[in-house]
């Protein structure tokens, strides 16, 4: 027969678990709103400035510039950008951003990693790649500081020619229940890619797309294509952070159906043992009662 105090406490450890599970699901849940917010007040304006990059590259056939780089070392490297959580209990949502590192890594060149997340950190430590630098924010919900901080640093190390590629690998939101590890070519730029997104643009967008650059239309995108990529990894830096919380809401509230299952279980178990308790307790004083009749 299981003991009463056992039980109590037991039920009193999940009780209290469950309240912290759904604690945190309340947060991930603010945090996840707040995140896709800030994304879609910054998002207009960095779409503003990948149009008119655009519009030169649509015009203009001859854009001379060191971000449409190619490689002509013996040994080139590729950089790769890799985006995790700086705390766990967020699912497989990390382990889904490491098999698709693992899996970029053995496809490219000499792999150089820069890491966003102390979970990342403490994973690829102990593996054979080479760790070119590390970024931790806290658990902060990422800002443009953050973005234009990592950016300056692979844009100067790009154009020292350390490395010759940068990738970004991180998790993309199409919704809460459908998170995926995804990969995107950040550097060099490829003209055919971007040329294909702007006919990609409706004819009515593709006419507003008309402007007069001074002093050059290549000075201009030159001073332009540092802004495109702050957008571009401050949008997957955010974008990984409301996965990281849809992923963190997942899990607690399985984890909190987990402990109410665990708990009516053994409410059901507590209250047999008692009645059995009272049972016995009965059975002795009937006992004892006919004993003293005797």
């Amino acid at each position: 027969m299981m003991n009463l105090r056992d039980v109590r406490q037991r039920m009193r450890a999940i009780a209290q678990t469950l309240q912290v599970t759904k604690a945190m699901k309340l947060i991930s849940t603010a945090k996840l709103r707040k995140g896709r917010s800030m994304l879609e007040n910054t998002e207009p304006y960095y779409k503003r400035i990948q149009k008119s990059m655009f519009d030169i590259l649509s015009r203009e056939n001859n854009i001379r510039s060191e971000f449409f780089r190619k490689s002509n070392t013996s040994s080139p490297h590729t950089a790769i950008m890799v985006i995790t959580s700086d705390k766990g209990l967020a699912g497989g949502y990390n382990m889904n951003v490491f098999r698709r590192v693992n899996d970029l890594c053995s496809k490219v060149k000499n792999p150089l990693l820069i890491l966003v997340g102390s979970v990342g950190y403490r994973y690829f430590i102990h593996t054979q790649y080479v760790i070119l630098e590390n970024f931790s924010f806290n658990s902060q919900i990422p800002t443009l500081d953050h973005a234009g901080e990592i950016a300056d640093y692979m844009i100067s190390q790009y154009l020292w020619e350390l490395f010759d590629e940068i990738h970004i690998v991180y998790t993309h939101m199409f919704s809460t229940v459908k998170l995926t590890a995804t990969e995107h070519q950040i550097l060099p730029l490829v003209k055919e890619k971007i040329q294909k997104e702007l006919f990609e643009i409706d004819d009515k967008k593709r006419e507003d797309l008309r402007f007069e650059f001074m002093p050059s239309a290549g000075e201009v995108f030159d001073m332009l294509v540092p802004q495109y990529i702050k957008g571009v990894i401050y949008g997957a830096m955010v974008e990984a952070y409301a996965s990281e919380q849809s992923a963190r809401m997942t899990a607690m509230d399985e984890a909190s159906k987990n402990a109410e299952d665990m708990l009516a279980t053994l409410k059901i178990s507590y209250n047999r043992a008692r009645q059995a308790g009272i049972t016995q307790e009965i059975s002795e004083i009937i006992g004892g009662s006919s004993a003293l009749a005797d």
